[in-house]
């Protein structure tokens, strides 16, 4: 299949995603609209329905799909082809090619009507605009020079925070952004922020080389900072075409395969875990073998020669399917519940009110003070399901402090083993030297950061795992007990007005359950969000986004640089007082382990008590925002239902009510908002089929 068919059937794809998202995004405005001067008449009528909070979240569930895009991030290390990668995809050589991991920019590449970058600033600095001329030029510099800056540690660009590409492109204009990420090989500080970044996108492209199979920053990168996170990771295999040219005879078939059976061995060996999901080995569909200059070189001749035999008809083809099916079902599918929900509880409240048109004010307050206990229960449910919230918070936030603090403890216990393959080829010779020393020091320095942050890492994938567990209770929690209030709910009802409510068995538990414990499971999210670090439409409830920004803060480089600082002294005065220059490199290397151990077990008791409060505040943080936006949201919802028996109440008081224009115009609300419920569950049912 050529490239140009598999692209075009991907815009058109992209293009049917984009009408469903405006089709829903359309129904959802006119159901807000209906709803908001339904309570807007009703001020002149029966009183207003108190659906506040309904409005307000259709509202930006409908702003949210209008905007929507699909964000893909682009990683890997230096010189692995990812904007080369990127400059095929386009078809024009529009991103800096040769750029040095230090200098490069995290980059976002999005839709608009002309060609052009932006470089935002941080510190509040106005934004700057430049041709990709200028761009390119300014945002490069020498590789001897980015080397330099690497290795002190130091930023080309330390006032830039990213530039935004905007270029009329079609996949772009369809609903697609890209993020190119600086390389790998950066340091910690930036491949940290890259991960703030991660949590923001539907995607990552992972490029990797074929004359360089997973080498050991891209295996600590993986291991750090991917796996066992839930993320959706494509691996691209760059300069597959390579590995015929690096052959003593390219034109040998069986060298070749062998050749090409050996690096897929490999690279299996390092990716497969990456490549499960939910029990399943989804390797095929995650893992292409990628020639980008080749595809390059073929689209700056002509944008729509084939591709075949790059490798990018088949990658194009599987990320079709994930984000045209897989994110875009799931995406559309919480707009659906989210108007079922809406559209239950404004038939619920209307029907509600219905039977009350015609009572007289001394009947409707005998009725209105009859469910008071009710309205009493349903207090307690939600400060039932708070305390359990609160209770979990507390215990882990203290759980998970203290796995910190034992995890730091006993790091001691395996130092001698785990940081042996962390030093460098350092050339102990250099010690003695003491014009050379600042460079051996640099690279024990450097060896010393990645064993602490590659530990710290560890601990945090156990960290997150028990959130993921916490949260997975709560939602538990959230639909028993959102099963016990609509009970609560549905005897309210009956006792104003005087019928029996019978189950409905045509309708989903989600529809029947109360909007503030769909938005507690997960089931409907309102989340939105940009490049900036916003979050993304995901679960209800975007923890892993506070817990990352919390304990970013808890100073984990300033105490890499102040531990070692400590023990570097005695290790310079051990070696020195061994003789080192005398021993054998082996040697010296036990020696300086063992020297590195000694202090660095002094100090882990201070590291592990002055991180503990930080790392329980930021978990118990997390808790805390998902409490309060529990709360706000039942206390909502009692307080609507509450509003509107005293709405209708108010009005009866101060006016008479004509009940047959009332009751046709209640009717006709319910049928105006049940209507575009269904034209969304429509919209649906036809995307499943249209992508099935």
């Amino acid at each position: 299949m050529s490239y140009k068919v598999e692209t075009d059937r991907f815009l058109k794809d992209l293009e049917k995603v984009a009408e469903v998202r405006a089709e829903v995004s359309t129904s959802l405005g006119r159901m807000a609209q209906t709803i908001e001067q339904a309570e807007s008449q009703g001020k002149q009528t029966s009183g207003g329905l108190g659906l506040e909070r309904e409005i307000e979240d259709i509202k930006i569930a409908s702003k949210n799909l209008s905007k929507g895009v699909f964000r893909l991030m682009v990683l890997g290390d230096m010189k692995r082809g990812k904007s080369t990668f990127l400059n095929a995809l386009i078809g024009e050589n529009l991103l800096p090619s040769d750029v040095n991991p230090c200098t490069a920019l995290l980059t976002v590449l999005r839709y608009g009507l002309e060609k052009k970058v932006t470089v935002h600033f941080k510190d509040g600095k106005s934004p700057k605009q430049l041709d990709f001329k200028s761009f390119k030029q300014d945002y490069t510099i020498d590789p001897a020079e980015a080397k330099r800056l690497e290795q002190e540690k130091k930023q080309a660009f330390p006032d830039v925070d990213y530039a935004v590409v905007e270029y009329p492109l079609p996949l772009l204009e369809k609903g697609v952004e890209i993020v190119d990420s600086p390389g790998l090989n950066d340091t910690e500080a930036r491949n940290e922020l890259s991960l703030g970044y991660i949590n923001n996108c539907h995607a990552i492209l992972f490029v990797l080389r074929a004359s360089q199979p997973c080498t050991l920053g891209e295996r600590r990168y993986l291991e750090n900072y991917i796996k066992g996170r839930g993320l959706s990771v494509f691996f691209l295999v760059n300069a597959w075409d390579q590995v015929r040219e690096s052959l003593i005879d390219p034109d040998d078939t069986q060298e070749l395969q062998e050749a090409e059976g050996r690096l897929r061995q490999v690279f299996k060996a390092n990716l497969a875990e990456y490549c499960v999901v939910d029990g399943y080995d989804i390797y095929d569909e995650r893992v292409f073998e990628v020639s980008a200059i080749k595809a390059l070189r073929r689209r700056m001749k002509d944008a729509s020669a084939s591709l075949e035999g790059t490798g990018f008809t088949e990658f194009m083809g599987a990320l079709n399917t994930f984000l045209t099916k897989e994110r875009a079902i799931s995406e559309i599918r919480q707009a659906r519940t989210l108007a079922r929900q809406t559209s239950h509880r404004v038939c619920e409240a209307i029907e509600r009110r219905i039977p009350l048109l015609d009572q007289d004010v001394k009947e409707l307050k005998e009725r209105i003070n009859s469910v008071e206990p009710e309205f009493n229960k349903l207090t307690k449910i939600g400060d039932e399901f708070k305390q359990e919230i609160k209770a979990i918070r507390d215990h882990k936030a203290r759980g998970i402090a203290d796995s910190f603090r034992t995890y730091v403890l006993n790091l001691g216990n395996t130092f001698e083993t785990d940081f042996m393959r962390y030093q460098p080829d350092l050339r102990f010779g250099d010690f003695i030297d003491q014009g050379k020393r600042q460079r051996f020091e640099a690279g024990l320095k450097q060896a010393f950061e990645q064993y602490i942050n590659d530990k710290f890492s560890a601990w945090t994938l156990t960290a997150e795992q028990e959130m993921n567990a916490a949260f997975t209770q709560l939602a538990k929690s959230a639909a028993t007990y959102g099963a016990s209030y609509t009970k609560v709910t549905d005897k309210i009802t009956e006792k104003l007005t005087g019928k029996k409510i019978s189950a409905d068995n045509t309708t989903l538990p989600e529809d029947n359950s109360p909007a503030w414990a769909n938005w507690a499971m997960g089931l409907v999210s309102l989340a939105s969000g940009n490049i900036a670090g916003a979050a993304l439409m995901g679960a209800g409830f975007d923890w892993k986004n506070i817990l990352l920004n919390l304990i970013a803060v808890i100073g984990i480089s300033v105490t890499v640089s102040t531990v070692f600082g400590i023990i570097l002294g005695p290790i310079t005065l051990a070696l020195v007082g061994l003789g080192v220059g005398l021993f054998q490199a082996d040697q010296a290397r036990k020696e300086l382990v063992k020297a590195a151990k000694k202090e660095l077990v002094k100090y882990l008791p201070q590291v592990a008590d002055q991180q503990w409060q930080p790392i329980h505040d930021a978990v118990k943080e997390c808790f805390d925002v998902y409490e309060k936006e529990v709360s706000d949201r039942i206390n909502d919802d009692i307080k609507s239902r509450q509003a509107e028996l005293d709405n209708l109440l108010q009005q009866k008081e101060s006016r008479e009510i004509n009940y047959k224009t009332e009751l046709e115009r209640l009717k006709k609300i319910e049928s105006d908002v049940s209507s575009e419920s269904q034209t969304i569950e429509g919209v649906y049912q036809n995307f499943l089929s249209a992508v099935g």
